[in-house]
């Protein structure tokens, strides 16, 4: 089945990386528009110039996601550039440091929050309208095999990504008559240059480690970003609200 993307409008965050970038890459061989959203200009700017030697089509916009006004600038370039918003891949995010709950700084659980759940909710509110009055969109989330247990994160890390699988969940029944789907992957173990950096001795780590024998392989970034174009495509039209483990079976253990 044809995955109708040709032409369409795709915002992915984290672009200029990971997981991000294997994705924006990934859509622009399907032929769609791709707006890569970054933190990190350079990063956000390689990725345009890799999808534009290609032959494809995208910019960069740069900033913090969980502010609003970046938010904003987002939404605006990718309605002015092509026309609308066909589809969101909310994929940024941050790691914690894997602290347990009672080693939980307050600035490390606010700003895991503000990024890996708020600035999702921000963009997604932000496109609503536009695939509301185009009568169809497709919102793909990030969310992590720590959104379907407890044992593959810190506490915030934890919350956050259950935090985007309700979300997620939400989304799809919400808007399930209007034309709009939404869906998560959850990946496991993955080659990206997300970082933790533990407390030397926490209780977290120390905690968590016997449970780190069931991750198995490690997945490519492209191994998550083909899950992400699929549930994003037409071929994937009738499924809404899925919660798609990519984790080499680690779901499963």
């Amino acid at each position: 089945m044809a995955s109708g993307l040709d032409g369409r409008g795709v915002i992915v965050t984290g672009a200029g990386s990971g997981i991000g970038r294997a994705t924006a890459l990934a859509f622009a061989r399907e032929g769609a528009r791709v707006l890569v959203a970054d933190l990190n200009a350079e990063a956000a700017g390689t990725a345009v110039e890799e999808i534009e030697k290609a032959g494809g089509t995208a910019v960069a916009v740069t900033g913090d996601l969980s502010e609003q006004s970046v938010v904003d600038r987002v939404v605006a370039t990718a309605v002015d550039r092509f026309g609308g918003v066909d589809v969101l891949v909310n994929n940024a995010g941050i790691m914690d440091r894997m602290s347990a709950l009672a080693d939980v700084a307050d600035t490390e659980w606010e700003r895991v929050i503000r990024v890996n759940l708020t600035a999702p909710f921000l963009l997604t509110r932000a496109v609503l309208p536009h695939m509301l009055a185009a009568g169809r969109g497709a919102i793909v989330n990030t969310a992590s095999e720590a959104g379907l247990r407890g044992s593959a994160a810190g506490a915030a890390y934890t919350a956050s990504k259950h935090g985007v699988v309700g979300l997620t969940k939400s989304l799809a029944v919400m808007y399930r008559n209007h034309g709009i789907r939404a869906n998560a992957i959850a990946p496991g173990g993955t080659r990206t240059g997300i970082s933790v950096d533990p407390e030397d001795g926490a209780h977290g780590p120390a905690a968590l480690g016997p449970y780190f024998g069931n991750v198995g392989q490690v997945s490519e970034p492209e191994d998550q970003a083909a899950a992400i174009v699929f549930l994003a495509s037409d071929a994937a039209g009738s499924i809404n609200g899925a919660i798609l483990p990519v984790d080499n079976g680690w779901a499963a253990v």
